[in-house]
């Protein structure tokens, strides 16, 4: 499982990104951080917004709730999530 942090407004975990992949999936665990395959190329914020899409639609939450607050140029990002608990956040990542 990965190490989820509860902060005052949600939670926060981190990602590890796989940009032009063949479709847009979770791909298990990978250095502590859930790994994500998205089919978005890492070019002018495409991949990220995939992230955040992606992220959205797995969490059951709006896209508005879902930000990637480090690693914009990295594979490898912090993503916070408001209005959630860590323990809602590891049960959702668990059934994936």
């Amino acid at each position: 499982m990965i190490p989820v942090r509860e902060t005052e407004t949600g939670v926060v975990f981190h990602i590890r990104v796989v940009p032009r992949a063949s479709r847009c999936e979770t791909a298990g665990i990978q250095d502590a951080a859930l790994k994500i395959r998205i089919t978005a190329p890492p070019v002018e914020g495409k991949a990220n917004e995939a992230c955040i899409a992606l992220l959205a639609a797995l969490l059951g939450v709006k896209k508005a709730r879902v930000k990637i607050i480090a690693g914009h140029a990295s594979r490898m990002k912090t993503v916070a999530v408001e209005g959630m608990k860590a323990a809602e956040i590891s049960a959702r990542i668990a059934a994936l």
